[in-house]
């Protein structure tokens, strides 16, 4: 194992930082990108039928499976930054008990995810945003998702980002991007008249079963790989110990509670769009679709990287850990800048390509170009986050977490509905990633500037 071990880190000690980042990052791009496809995919087959109702019906889960995240993130996020620190250290048995915490504690959640939304469903729907009109629909979009999907959707992307740690991002990429096809292919057989007709329902059972694929190919992975692969997931690995579970906390519990906020932020957003109707659902839904696809290669990039970063921490070469963030913040920068650009101009367009209808592209055209205001700072944002995670700082992430939705954002939802009903809700996440991204800028500098006195302080000695 220890001969495979060395080929392994050898990406995270030797490679140079462009090919060291782009094996990372390119492959987890592809898989974000396709989980956008999937999303878009169930947004577009809906949008086939024409019906406001059932595309509204998708938008108002939504929330629910955001917040399917906070799980994914807690366990996540959480453990592969503590595996890749212990990969740095070379202390394997923590890398092997930590990934089977978080492999059972996300399955366990997973299920108890789904009991409460099923149990308390029809409160659930009514916070959410569901009228006597989009109820039905919704209830049985979320009955494959939330019902049946709660355990193997947080699974399948927990245990991505377990395989992700020890650097094995093209697998990850793999399992995720597995799911995410077949998903494509099962949702006009699902929703469409052609075939089972189920409409919004019909792209939850896609999901499901995509999810449950998914997991399996993982399972697959790690069982063919168990000679070699550092990721655990024994039963007689599962412990308690301290050290262990206050690592993995300290840094998923923030990620966790920045998801959470998120589907905060998202169940306001869609409660003041649903005051306009189905149409204005309907198109927030499609605008904040396409906003997903620029926002997930920001986000892949970010999540890429972090093993990359955590190891040269854990190991002491801060010189390419610093190396690598500043090669990535550079091609974050700029790609979403011209992916905003693009979206602004063509927004129309682009609306158009999945609902043909004339009230939901005059909603959808505005939504869009109010969004693409704050893309180019969002990804300073993102990497940012991505680095307190990979570093273990889950406070300062939390303070951004806090900054970025309860500080800001939410408050501009209120006010700018208020001053610019509806359309000036578009405009509240610019708002947020402005300020953010300045906040980005002197945080990151501060931590380089501490990290290298730090080493000259070391080299003194």
């Amino acid at each position: 194992m220890n001969t495979k071990t060395d080929k392994r880190t050898s990406l995270f000690e030797y490679v140079p930082i462009p090919k060291a980042v782009v094996t990372l990052c390119v492959p987890t791009i592809i898989s974000s990108l396709v989980m956008v496809l999937y999303n878009l995919a169930d947004t577009y087959f809906v949008g086939m039928l024409n019906d406001p109702v059932q595309n509204a019906a998708v938008t108002l889960a939504g929330p629910v499976l955001l917040a399917f995240n906070a799980v994914n993130n807690l366990f996540g996020v959480g453990t592969s930054s503590m595996m890749s620190r212990a990969l740095g250290r070379k202390d394997y048995d923590t890398v092997h008990k930590s990934s089977a915490f978080g492999f059972y504690c996300a399955l366990l959640c997973g299920v108890i995810f789904s009991i409460i939304c099923t149990l308390g469903k029809l409160p659930l729907l009514a916070l959410l945003g569901a009228d006597d009109v989009t109820r039905e629909a919704t209830s049985a979009y979320m009955l494959w998702t939330v019902t049946c999907g709660a355990a193997p959707a947080i699974l399948n992307v927990v245990m991505a980002y377990l395989v992700r740690s020890e650097g094995a991002s093209l697998h990850a990429s793999i399992g995720t991007m597995s799911g995410c096809l077949l998903n494509i292919v099962l949702d006009p057989i699902f929703i469409l008249p052609w075939g089972f007709n189920m409409g919004a329902a019909g792209a939850g059972l896609a999901t499901f079963l995509s999810n449950c694929v998914a997991c399996l190919y993982f399972f697959v992975l790690l069982y063919v790989r168990r000679n070699s692969t550092c990721v655990c997931i024994k039963p007689s690995q599962f412990c308690l110990r301290k050290h262990i579970v206050l690592g993995v906390f300290g840094v998923g519990i923030p990620a966790s509670i920045q998801n959470l906020l998120n589907v905060t932020g998202m169940t306001i957003l869609n409660n003041f769009t649903s005051a306009f109707g189905a149409d204005a659902v309907a198109a927030m839904g499609i605008t904040q679709k396409i906003y997903m696809v620029p926002m997930y290669v920001c986000t892949g990039i970010s999540q890429g990287i972090m093993p990359l970063v955590s190891y040269n921490y854990a190991s002491g070469n801060r010189k390419r850990m610093r190396s690598s963030i500043v090669f990535s913040g550079g091609i974050s920068v700029g790609f979403i800048t011209a992916a905003a650009l693009f979206f602004f101009v063509g927004a129309d367009g682009v609306v158009r390509f999945f609902m043909d209808n004339v009230s939901i592209i005059g909603y959808g055209v505005r939504f869009l170009r109010g969004f693409c205001l704050g893309l180019p700072f969002l990804c300073m944002d993102f990497l940012a986050v991505g680095v307190f995670q990979a570093l273990g700082f889950g406070k300062k992430a939390l303070v951004f977490a806090i900054m970025r939705k309860i500080v800001l954002e939410i408050p501009a939802l209120f006010l700018l509905n208020f001053l610019f009903p509806l359309y000036g809700l578009a405009y509240a996440q610019f708002v947020a990633e402005f300020v953010l991204a300045v906040a980005a800028i002197v945080e990151l500098y501060l931590i380089f500037n501490k990290l290298e006195k730090k080493l000259v302080d070391i080299e003194d000695v």
